[in-house]
């Protein structure tokens, strides 16, 4: 299967992991690139001497192309992306921020760049940026989509830009792929599908839920990280949405992620401070969902832990390996082809 995806990323199947933290670490982002998809490291977990032990330990289990992401907002991020281009990552992926310097650098090496976006705007300002793709973020995908469902989203961008389409958000079958092709896209990721594989570190706890949860298990909120976020219902969910910014709590969860971040804390907070009221609030919001995403997902902890989810958990019944998912989903995607070929004839 080719697209302009698979040809710009050197890759076998359009299929790309989502870097989702605590989840895309490197044994995954590799098993994803061995089964000819392309994996992505998460990195707003990771200090920059972590992101860069992180890269060395993709290379040494895949030989194949893969990449790592920068959520800009998050504190840290600039000095993982500085790390990302000093180790010559093939592909990388930004969000939730001005991308325009990893673009100029990455192509100084060779390295392709693509912009997480929710909207028009800012898959245009992407693509002036001089990315090489977008993914596109619909309103059913985990964590942070926007009002717009993926229906209806790719076309819109795949009309809009020049550079190519990747779809995310409602997609976790061959059923899914084919649609997102059809609707103009070159290529998918995915998260949850990818989250209840034999290869994810997410706990086995949250893997049951997801198997047990249908497509309206979902909230939607800007309640829990302080921007429009998609999670699993679940009590612990539904209470954090309820409570919204606890701010004792965050100055408590900040520390923590000085310490996991390996920065003085009163650099961390009075950069954060300095940054305005706006952006503090909203580091504040993040402080307290990293710590519910990292107790969901590394401790199963149902009273404490929230994990973002898509709605299409509800279409997820069991937990294969990666290379089961990636073969699956091509080969459906494949029937599809050829019988759509047949009715249209």
């Amino acid at each position: 299967m080719k697209t302009r995806i698979t040809e710009l990323f050197g890759i076998e199947h359009p299929i790309i992991l989502s870097g989702m933290s605590w989840i895309s670490v490197p044994a995954m982002v590799a098993a994803v690139s061995n089964a000819g998809g392309l994996g992505i490291l998460a990195t707003g977990p990771l200090d920059a001497e972590q992101t860069r032990a992180a890269v060395r330990e993709i290379r040494r289990l895949t030989g194949k192309p893969f990449g790592a992401n920068v959520a800009l907002m998050f504190p840290g991020a600039a000095e993982n992306g500085k790390v990302l281009l000093e180790e010559k990552v093939p592909v990388i992926n930004f969000a939730l921020g001005k991308g325009d310097w990893l673009v100029k650098a990455a192509h100084e090496y060779g390295g392709k760049v693509i912009a997480t976006v929710v909207n028009e705007r800012h898959a245009k300002r992407g693509q002036d940026y001089g990315a090489d793709g977008v993914i596109a973020t619909g309103h059913e995908a985990a964590a942070h989509g926007e009002a717009v469902t993926s229906f209806v989203l790719i076309p819109s961008l795949a009309d809009a830009l020049e550079i190519p389409v990747i779809a995310a958000g409602g997609i976790a079958d061959g059923r899914g792929l084919a649609a997102a092709l059809a609707l103009g896209a070159e290529g998918v990721a995915m998260g949850s599908r990818f989250m209840t594989t034999k290869e994810s570190p997410l706990h086995a706890r949250f893997k049951q839920l997801s198997l047990e949860k249908g497509v309206t298990d979902t909230l939607y909120s800007t309640r829990f990280d302080g921007i429009p976020c998609r999670v699993m219902k679940t009590d612990a969910a539904a209470r954090s949405i309820r409570r919204g910014l606890d701010l004792p709590a965050a100055f408590v969860n900040s520390r923590e992620i000085a310490a996991q971040l390996h920065v003085p804390y009163m650099k961390l907070f009075l950069g954060v401070l300095a940054s305005g009221w706006k952006n503090a609030r909203q580091l504040a919001f993040m402080a307290n969902a990293f710590k519910a995403i990292r107790v969901a997902t590394e401790e199963g902890d149902l009273e404490r832990g929230v994990l973002p989810v898509g709605q299409v958990t509800g279409l997820i019944h069991d937990e294969p390996t990666v290379a089961e998912v990636i073969t699956r989903i091509v080969a459906e995607a494949q029937q599809i082809k050829e019988r759509l070929a047949s009715q249209l004839a």
